[in-house]
């Protein structure tokens, strides 16, 4: 029996073009002359056909190129990590990959977890002290350089490696699409926020992840994801919508495979820094429990509107405000939100007409997450990134919502800078806006993408592909027996009660 996917076959068909299926992008293009043409030369011709150099996919590779180098001219202000005069705020260039190199020792040779603790989980740590430790060494023998900014242009050129490999995921799961991967490659969030941190490194691994599983491949997906996990938590979350997807297509033993050895992979690769340097490892975790709420969150948001509505006398607290105080109870109420949405997605999963595509699943327990935090770093939309242009392609609620994180960006920055200076850039509830500009564009995007799962009808992948490109095992499987027989029992039961006679008088 053959094993050849849907994606696979559906590859062999034409194109999608976004100027005649995307009503934004068709709309836009009136202002070049309307839509893509019948009978014009497509630049995204099926593999092995090309007659130019410049295909699709080699246009949006040249673009993520262009996006990254862009960043770096943007962050080039603060390379030489001589912020005087908050130059880091003014100029919005900032970065914890400059900054964190003295601030975790690295200056200094010291290993982390070794001899210093890390705020971060242990693959960033590894990733960190990989780069660090040799600019450290050449720093030694060549003492004329400056070590900050080798250490930060190694990390550019290897998360921007990272970055168009992405892209480069993009493309090969969405051949008959490769336009979708314009999204990302051109997203204004990449270009602000790409080596803010190292968040490029989980998405990279996650990508690959995901590539893993679409080619059927559920132990390198699993290793994959679990070293991606160990890089930043979040693509952990990426297992769950693998693992109820997989119960309703009765492809259980992938998913529990999947699963499996993600976490054995998470595990080897803590361990040795787990079990010799306890508290030093730790400190992620520390930080994470004690944390109070930070800038720009749900939470935030609650606080500032604590001091707006509050009628109590003086020294009273709104419940915002309280929970502020008492951060274990903000931590249970946190997690909890987030469990419930976990739920929701899963019932979602279940119960939808149509089993629901990996990416949209994926897509909304990452923002759930996000939205539900008490933490909610600028650099945290690379991680929705990748999940929203696989999960809905559409670009009229995505160039929204990046027109908002434009917005907190710059709201961000001028907080920063008012506080650093004692003196507001803006009154505080232009950030609170911001920070409610993007919450919402957040949930907007959740709410589309539900919509597309209750109606798949509107689903612009699924108009392009018979049924899940990403699913690996997943695609083109039906549901599981007991789920086809619930329908049925479902199905019976509405047609008897449509059935019984009305009730005499009626």
């Amino acid at each position: 029996m053959s094993t050849q996917s849907t994606a696979d076959i559906d590859d062999a068909g034409s194109s999608d073009h976004p100027s005649r299926s995307d009503g934004f992008v068709r709309g836009a293009s009136e202002l070049i002359g309307g839509p893509l043409g019948d009978h014009a030369v497509a630049l995204d011709r099926p593999a092995g056909r090309e007659s130019r150099f410049w295909t699709a996919a080699r246009i949006v590779l040249a673009l993520a190129c262009l996006t990254l180098a862009l960043h770096w001219v943007q962050k080039s202000s603060c390379q030489d990590g001589a912020w005087q005069n908050n130059v880091q705020y003014t100029r919005m260039c900032y970065t914890d990959v400059l900054a964190l190199y003295y601030a975790e020792g690295l200056n200094e040779g010291k290993v982390p977890y070794q001899d210093h603790p890390v705020e971060y989980p242990v693959l960033t740590g590894y990733f960190m002290g990989a780069l660090g430790l040799p600019v450290h060494a050449l720093g030694v023998d060549n003492p004329e350089i400056n070590q900050g900014q080798w250490f930060y242009n190694l990390n550019v050129l290897v998360l921007g490696a990272l970055a168009v490999a992405t892209v480069a995921v993009i493309l090969n799961l969405r051949r008959r699409r490769p336009w979708d991967a314009a999204l990302f490659a051109l997203a204004p969030a990449l270009f602000l926020t790409a080596t803010v941190n190292w968040d490029l490194l989980a998405v990279g691994l996650a990508a690959f992840g995901l590539l893993a599983w679409a080619r059927r491949r559920p132990v390198v997906a699993g290793v994959l994801l679990g070293l991606a996990g160990a890089a930043k938590m979040w693509p952990l979350f990426v297992l769950g919508p693998i693992l109820v997807l997989a119960l309703r297509a009765n492809r259980l033993r992938a998913g529990l495979t999947a699963v499996g050895t993600a976490l054995v992979g998470l595990v080897v690769v803590n361990l040795p820094v787990a079990l010799p340097y306890r508290d030093n490892w730790g400190r992620f975790f520390e930080l994470n429990t004690t944390r109070p709420i930070d800038w720009g969150t749900l939470w935030y948001i609650g606080r500032y509107l604590d001091g707006k509505v509050n009628t109590g006398g003086p020294g009273s607290t709104g419940p915002f405000d309280w929970l502020n105080a008492n951060i274990p109870t903000l931590n249970w109420l946190s997690y909890a939100l987030f469990g419930l949405a976990c739920l929701g997605v899963a019932a979602l999963a279940l119960l939808a007409p149509r089993r629901p595509r990996l990416a949209q699943l994926a897509f909304l327990v990452v923002a759930a997450f996000l939205i539900f935090s008490k933490v909610w770093s600028q650099q945290f939309v690379l991680w929705l990134l990748p999940l929203v242009v696989l999960a809905r392609p559409k670009w009229g609620a995505f160039i929204a919502w990046q027109v908002a994180e434009i917005g907190y960006f710059v709201a961000f920055y001028g907080e920063l800078l008012g506080t650093a200076t004692s003196r507001p850039v803006f009154p505080e509830g232009v950030f609170v806006l911001a920070s409610a500009l993007r919450l919402g564009t957040v949930v907007l995007l959740c709410v589309l993408v539900v919509k597309e799962i209750l109606d798949p009808g509107r689903d612009a992948v699924r108009a392009t592909y018979a049924d899940d490109p990403d699913g690996g095992v997943l695609d083109g499987a039906p549901d599981a027996p007991w789920l086809s027989r619930w329908r049925r029992r479902q199905a019976d039961t509405a047609a008897d009660t449509a059935a019984e006679p009305a009730p005499a008088g009626t």
